[in-house]
């Protein structure tokens, strides 16, 4: 009977994931290699240099995956909540008993092993995720229906970021608005999500210019106007509301009317004009949202309220919340601050190495910006721009399309899944790789923060490659019970 349920497994499982996988895991195996390597090496076998211990951790990383197939899919249902809270404790127990690591408090030490527990919150909250949303009638109707996903993703995240001051894996936790989005969230979330980053943007970076009249500052000005854009934009092309539309418009020109005509007289503080501007418009779209009963108008209404908290909470967040380093990064990437040796220079570096690959690149092991070490963290964070230097646009573009191939492919498991813990647990899959990926070279282009989190399956570093193998390793299990169940 054991022969045969392992037969019935090794058929289930999808082969083109596993595939994919181990195709992305040797590439960045032999990256890896190349961007450690130092012209005393012998061997890429040699396991006392940074290739030796990946193929180490990969090696690990298959055993553990073939183990994870080989337990019972109802496991992970009926323990889910157990493998969360006990995830939580771990997390909370990490900064006591922990040394502080380039002022990070989330790496455990076990003998000759070091383990980032952060890493594997991400599987263990996906499977919290998936068993909640999948309860027999759990429909997503309103905010009131996200409260508890909220929840179980809000305090993993919280715990990451407050006491082990890792803002980089905290925030991976928004990937989990994909599976929340399929499972029925408002597109007005995912919206608010946007316009969040674009607020948050817009505050920092002309909070600091003054007005040419009254007082107050530029950016709260534009965030305000944001807002209202927003809001009308939606009012015009989504609710097809022209009325509500022109009402909202008219109310707002008043209040900045009135600002600009007392500040003939006396100096007005037009970031107050502003917020009661918005606190008109969310009056006024909450009476018609109760007078109408239209949900949509109550979801603007919500909009309104958190981007104006955002907005005052904006700069607070930055300069209390944010480490000095993180904060430096931001002000370069923003234009505010012009640091090419400083916070800017792993960047500057990182175009530097992926510009002189051209279209074929050097050659394996002939990239000299990485030969000579120019670039901090180049087979961890930043091993991207190893890629673009000794493989150049050919081998960058590949490497993308391969994650873009093992995403969609998770997706279309996700879409072929016959109960929702599967699907939504393969979707929150899917969005933690796509965040991944996408920061991750975001950062070494320049065109994102550098919050350092790694590119998956590809990066130096155990923790990550088991979180992620573990991660994938029970969604291709839960898949291959849905075939097994077909079949009987």
């Amino acid at each position: 009977a054991t022969i045969m349920r392992n037969r019935s497994i090794i058929s289930g499982i999808d082969w083109w994931t596993i595939v994919l996988f181990l195709v992305i895991a040797l590439f960045g195996w032999l990256n890896i290699y190349g961007s450690s390597y130092s012209f005393d090496q012998t061997s890429i076998w040699d396991f006392s240099n940074r290739a030796g211990k990946q193929l180490v951790w990969l090696a690990t990383a298959v055993v553990m995956g073939g183990v994870i197939l080989m337990i019972e899919e109802r496991a992970y249902d009926v323990l889910g909540y157990i493998f969360y809270g006990a995830m939580i404790l771990l997390l909370i127990a990490t900064p006591i008993f922990v040394r502080d690591i380039k002022g990070s408090l989330s790496w455990l030490t076990i003998g000759p092993i070091s383990l980032q527990p952060a890493e594997f919150a991400k599987c263990f909250t996906a499977i919290a995720v998936a068993k909640y949303m999948s309860r027999y009638g759990y429909r997503v109707r309103d905010l009131r229906d996200l409260t508890v996903p909220f929840l179980l993703i809000g305090i993993p995240m919280l715990i990451i970021m407050v006491a082990q001051r890792e803002t980089g894996s905290a925030l991976v936790f928004i990937s989990f608005l994909l599976a929340f989005y399929r499972q029925g969230m408002s597109g007005y979330v995912l919206g608010w999500g946007v316009a969040s980053i674009a607020l948050f943007i817009l505050v920092i970076r002309f909070g600091g210019v003054a007005l040419p009249i009254g007082l107050g500052n530029v950016g709260m000005l534009i965030s305000t106007l944001f807002i209202h854009m927003i809001v009308l934009g939606v009012l015009i092309f989504h609710e097809k509301d022209l009325r509500t539309a022109i009402i909202s418009a008219i109310g707002t020109a008043i209040c900045y009317g009135l600002g600009l005509l007392i500040n003939i007289w006396v100096s007005v503080d037009f970031n107050y004009v502003g917020l009661a501007s918005l606190l008109y418009i969310g009056i006024y779209l909450l009476l018609q949202a109760l007078k109408q009963r239209r949900t949509n108008l109550g979801w603007m209404v919500g909009f309104v309220m958190v981007s104006t908290l955002l907005c005052q909470g904006c700069d607070f967040a930055f300069h209390k919340i944010l480490q000095p380093h993180q904060r430096i990064r931001i002000e370069v990437l923003l234009g505010m601050k012009d640091d090419p040796h400083g916070a800017g220079y792993n960047v500057n570096q990182s175009l530097i190495a992926i510009g002189s690959g051209q279209t074929t690149g050097k050659g394996f092991l002939q990239g000299t910006q990485t030969k000579l070490k120019f670039v901090p963290e180049q087979d961890t964070d930043f091993i991207f721009c190893t890629v673009g230097e000794e493989w150049g646009f050919i081998g960058s573009a590949g490497l993308l399309l391969l994650y873009l191939a093992l995403i969609l492919r998770i997706i279309y498991i996700a879409e072929r899944q016959r109960d929702k813990f599967s699907m939504i647990y393969a979707y929150c899959v899917a969005g933690i790789l796509l965040f991944h990926v996408t920061i991750n070279i975001g950062m070494v282009l320049g065109l994102l923060p550098v919050i350092g989190i790694p590119l998956p399956f590809f990066s130096y570093g155990g923790s990550s490659l088991w979180g992620f193998t573990i991660l994938l390793a029970i969604m291709l299990r839960l898949d291959a019970a849905r075939v097994n169940k077909m079949q009987g």
